[in-house]
């Protein structure tokens, strides 16, 4: 089987191309075969008042992408600008591998992993953060 293969839990909610879609009452697998269709699970989503810190932003650049709402084209070179500034700030050996992950994915046109690779630094930067002296 190709394409992309979801696993929702219950009550999951996915949008696809537009169109919310919640899962029922038990797990489920479904096989996306329409290439380029934009997907975005909910439960990865940032809202738009949510988008505080500079990982947040990168990440919700890539959602927009996933979600249908911006060109990959368009979107590509604002990504790699974030990852580089990331880059800059999170020097450690964990995050500069998730930082790669993203900028392959990106290049790749694969923003759905470049999205997960980022989400990954959401906690270190919640903590660094949360280190800030007031």
């Amino acid at each position: 089987m190709t394409g992309l293969v979801l696993k929702l839990g219950p009550h999951e909610r996915v949008l696809i191309n537009g169109a919310v879609i919640e899962n029922g009452d038990r797990r489920s697998r479904l096989a996306i075969m329409t290439p380029n269709a934009h997907i975005l699970r909910l439960r990865d989503a940032i809202a738009p008042d949510e988008v505080n810190t500079p990982v947040r932003r990168v990440c919700y650049i890539a959602q927009l992408v996933l979600s249908g709402d911006v060109e990959a084209e368009d979107a590509r070179l604002q990504l790699l600008r974030g990852v580089e500034q990331l880059s800059q700030v999170l020097t450690d050996h964990d995050s500069r591998i998730q930082l790669s992950l993203a900028t392959r994915a990106i290049m790749d046109d694969q923003h759905y992993q470049a999205l997960k690779a980022l989400r990954c630094l959401l906690p270190r930067e919640e903590r660094l953060f949360g280190a800030r002296p007031s």
